[in-house]
């Protein structure tokens, strides 16, 4: 009976443990196992290593890390979207360029454009409206629209796995940042019910705001001018201006995200760069070195050099997406 008793106890213990086992959706490969490694490190009470809740920042980049970001990055399927919908309002853009190639999904004519002709879409769709215009804009927009693959809501192709990661840290005591390539105030008004990230948390690209008095009533209204390109040199800069801290930890898959992850790692004491790299054109995308959206080149290499983490979502990872069997 004893015996009994003793396998039952530990029967229901063990299955305990594997309920609470954190980061299920990854396989037990050295990624999974150094994440686990490295914030049990630092969150021990009375390790060497321990370090204290204020100073447990943790960085994640937005596109290709805890979304998907091919065919295209999703926020300028919105500046397409926004385009055909003001276009009754704007006759001239039938002829002017990159609205004429956006308008008729001329995607080599909206390439020609270059980052000039991106600018140009991102001023015509982004400014003269109050932050609570946009922030309503980005909403609907984000509760209906669909990825041109897969015909998920965009929100849908968020990446369980990281999901995972980012309540596992919450768990822990870190306060998790989003620090993105992408708009700041497109980001914001959905980050929270998807990510579990408060707007304040989130630091990205942004315009200049101006202050004005429309019908007695203050708001906030969004100028064409660049305050901050949160990518590359820009997220250190991003990171010190809005966080104040040298995260511990740092989370990307590309180039843009190299100057954050060098940031993160020359930090004194214990710190965590990854990198998410594209391996499975199966279930989502393979692209790395000569890829136009989330090139992942010296990025990859320095990983390599410096003994960073990287996670291959082929092998590391059992599904990709929430609703992944």
């Amino acid at each position: 009976m004893k015996t009994f008793l003793a396998l039952l106890i530990w029967c229901c213990t063990a299955n305990l443990i594997q309920a609470q086992a954190p980061l299920p959706s990854w396989n037990d490969t050295a990624a999974k196992k150094a994440i686990v490694a490295f914030v049990e490190k630092v969150t021990t009470e009375g390790a060497p290593t321990f370090v204290p809740v204020p100073e447990r920042i943790a960085v994640f980049d937005n596109d290709g890390t805890l979304w998907a970001e091919q065919p295209l990055y999703f926020q300028a399927f919105f500046v397409f979207d926004r385009i055909k919908a003001l276009a009754p309002e704007h006759p001239e853009w039938q002829t002017k360029e990159p609205f004429a190639s956006i308008l008729k999904g001329d995607h080599k004519g909206i390439a020609a454009a270059g980052e000039k002709g991106m600018a140009a879409a991102l001023a015509a769709t982004h400014s003269g409206m109050t932050t609570e215009e946009f922030s309503k804009a980005v909403t609907d927009w984000i509760t209906t629209a669909k990825h041109p693959k897969t015909g998920k809501l965009y929100t849908e192709m968020v990446y369980q796995p990281m999901l995972e990661v980012l309540a596992y840290l919450k768990s822990k005591g870190f306060k998790t940042f989003i620090v993105s390539g992408g708009g700041i105030e497109f980001m914001r008004p959905w980050t929270e019910r998807v990510y579990g990230i408060p707007p304040e948390q989130v630091v990205g690209s942004s315009g200049k705001l101006k202050y004005e008095l429309r019908d007695g009533i203050p708001v906030l209204v969004k100028l064409p001018e660049i305050e901050l390109v949160d990518d590359k040199e820009g997220k250190p800069v991003g990171i010190q201006s809005h966080i104040g801290r040298r995260p511990l930890m740092a989370f990307g898959n590309s180039d843009g995200d190299l100057q954050m992850l060098q940031w993160t790692a020359a930090g004194p004491g214990n710190r965590f760069a990854l990198l998410v790299h594209h391996t499975d054109a199966e279930r989502e995308y393979a692209y790395d070195r000569t890829s136009h959206i989330g090139k992942l080149d010296k990025a990859l290499d320095e990983a390599a050099a410096k003994g960073w983490t990287v996670v291959s979502m082929k092998d590391d990872w059992a599904p990709i997406f929430p609703t992944q069997k």
